[in-house]
């Protein structure tokens, strides 16, 4: 016996295009403009990158329990995980005294907070997740040049947190991640709120970038 087919956009798909302008605007923000642009310097990119930190872990934590972790069984991919990477970088490019001379900033730490809040709904922390790895695996391959270039790292050490392995790899990831979201909704209404989740992150993204102040 067949299926029939669902109703509703499948998610990936469907995210992708409730979130464009939302997308668009937190790119546009001053913060990214200075990143792309290759003008953090080394400080305040440390400063950024501590903030990451405080939100991933926020992320993996709650990503990491066991009942999240078999609801959201074909989306998670230990390979995506960052907050290693990101610890490593920090104590690459600032020091290992890290953890206690970087204070994540009080947006990031709202933003952390909002993130463990969703301990219990694995569909609200798959949004995020949707915001932030495929943005890592997209956008963030073009920051990992800018950022060697501008503070003359080459190839070498600090740039952990945007190393998923070769291109090819780097595809995989992505077609896995957009595979497994697709896989996540059983109904309209579990589409609904992973769309509501995720224009919400992007939300959260530019309160963060607009309340770090000038960069």
């Amino acid at each position: 016996m067949s299926l029939a087919a669902p109703t509703f956009h499948p998610v990936a798909r469907r995210l992708r295009q409730a979130t464009q302008t939302r997308h668009t605007q937190v790119e546009r923000s001053a913060l990214m403009q200075r990143l792309l642009r290759g003008q953090l310097g080394r400080a305040a990119y440390c400063d950024w990158l501590r903030d990451l930190h405080t939100l991933y872990s926020a992320l993996e934590d709650g990503l990491a329990a066991p009942a999240v972790q078999q609801r959201l069984a074909p989306l998670l991919d230990p390979a995506l995980a960052r907050s290693h990477a990101l610890a490593q970088d920090l104590t690459q490019l600032h020091g290992p005294d890290w953890p206690t001379t970087l204070q994540p900033s009080p947006p990031a730490q709202a933003y952390a907070r909002h993130l463990h809040s969703l301990g219990t709904q694995p569909l609200g922390l798959a949004a995020h997740a949707y915001v932030r790895y495929l943005g890592d695996l997209a956008g963030g391959q073009v920051l990992a040049r800018v950022v060697a270039q501008s503070l003359g790292l080459g190839d070498g050490p600090g740039l952990a947190f945007y190393d998923f392995g070769g291109p090819e790899r780097v595809g995989a990831l992505a077609a896995r991640f957009r595979s497994g979201l697709d896989q996540l909704a059983h109904s309209e209404a579990e589409a609904q709120a992973l769309e509501d989740e995720a224009c919400a992150a992007f939300d959260r993204h530019g309160d963060w970038f607009d309340g770090r102040g000038p960069a």
